[in-house]
């Protein structure tokens, strides 16, 4: 057997020049993503919108522009393309019970663009669809039953007795939770190999402007389609697996009394979404407090003493967490290249956001990070996170 240190990690990685893996830990393996064949440009967001949805009034295709600019997306994918339109003008159409036709859509959208990811993380871990061991499906694009974790578990070709974890309409949380709920799978089944695969498309919420909805124009500056999977799992085989991060402790907190502030109803029209004016106050007002209990599991105080991979919401948000923190401007430049380059992908960004950390780690960096991310509760999910 090779010679292991105290906390169980072989002595592979400290001579590689990695850091040791603590023993018992979950550990990220391999990322996979994958994105719809529809690539829209900012620039050229407004132009289509407005004729898609055929609106005329010009102080809506103004006030579009105006958020176009302030969300800082340069790039994002989306699903929606003339064929579909061609084929469903109704979901354009103003009050159309449409919610047959957004599934038909979207169902098998999710899990084609899943499946996609799901196998270019595999590809990269190196490691065969029957090692996987459990499977958690994390998507608030999708109603069905079965749902898609037995889809994408079928056409990924699992074993039919792999544990499965569906997580539906968690929004924007929804990746952070996907690894904490990992995590705890891998960490309590030894040996276990866990996919985590987010899949998100716009679809359910696409429809013409209405004053009446102001939230609409920000969905359509802002949010984009695509899919994110990894592997997780504990004591990585020296030699076989590349762990490059360490999922260390993990926290879920809510706020009480805010479960109005981000409000999404399931109508006939596809979902309903309200976003409150205050929550970027909100979670610059509570997030000190939650970093702080995360980071004592570490020993550590001063925030600029570890990475952050923050899902990015909106700039408003990352704003408010730099200042309140007193972070330096560095440190969130990850999440502000995965929210210039895909949108808010709603559960699937914080993934992306944890490739490109992994990259500029890999030129050197911090021990110690924090993957957070917020959504409808006020929900605040946090992992504090090692780099290896």
């Amino acid at each position: 057997m090779s010679e292991t240190y105290s906390n169980g990690a072989s002595k592979h990685y400290a001579t590689s020049g990695r850091r040791a893996p603590t023993s018992g830990k979950a550990t990220l393996l391999a990322i996979g993503k994958a994105f719809p064949g529809q690539l829209i440009p900012q620039e050229c967001l407004v132009e289509g919108y407005i004729r898609d949805t055929k609106c005329d009034d010009a102080s809506i295709k103004e006030k579009l522009e105006r958020l176009c600019k302030t969300t800082t997306v340069k790039t994002r994918y989306t699903v929606m393309s003339k064929e579909i339109l061609d084929k469903y003008p109704e979901l354009a159409t103003e009050g159309s019970p449409t919610i047959r036709q957004r599934l038909e859509i979207a169902n098998p959208a999710v899990v084609e663009m899943a499946l996609k990811a799901s196998m270019a993380c595999i590809n990269e871990w190196g490691g065969s669809v029957e090692d996987i061991t459990h499977i958690v499906y994390v998507s608030s694009s999708e109603v069905r039953l079965p749902g898609g974790d037995l889809y994408l578990a079928s056409q990924l070709g699992l074993r039919n007795d792999v544990g499965r974890v569906m997580l539906y309409f968690l929004g924007c949380y929804g990746g952070v939770t996907g690894l904490r709920v990992a995590k705890d799978i891998a960490e309590n089944n030894p040996g276990s190999r866990v996919l985590l695969a987010t899949s998100e498309t716009t679809i359910l919420g696409f429809r013409p402007p209405n004053k009446a909805r102001p939230y609409d124009l920000v969905g359509a500056a802002l949010f984009g389609d695509g899919a994110a999977a990894v592997i997780i799992g504990a004591n990585p085989v020296a030699g076989k697996e590349s762990p490059f991060m360490e999922l260390n402790y993990s926290v879920q907190q809510f706020l009480p009394g805010t479960q109005d502030v981000i409000n999404g109803q399931l109508t006939e029209e596809g979902i309903n979404f309200k976003l409150g004016r205050d929550l970027p106050q909100k979670i610059e007002d509570n997030i000190q407090e939650f970093c702080s209990k995360l980071m004592s599991k570490a020993g550590l105080t001063n925030f600029n003493d570890l990475f952050w991979a923050v899902h990015p919401g909106g700039p408003a948000i990352l704003n408010r967490l730099e200042s309140k923190l007193k972070l330096n401007e560095e440190k969130l430049k990850c999440s502000r290249r995965a929210l210039m380059d895909y949108g808010n992908a709603s559960s699937n960004t914080i993934i992306y956001v944890l490739e490109y950390m992994r990259d500029e780690l890999r030129r050197g960096g911090e021990e110690w990070g924090l993957a957070l991310a917020f959504g409808p509760g006020i929900t605040f999910e946090g992992i504090l996170l090692r780099s290896l």
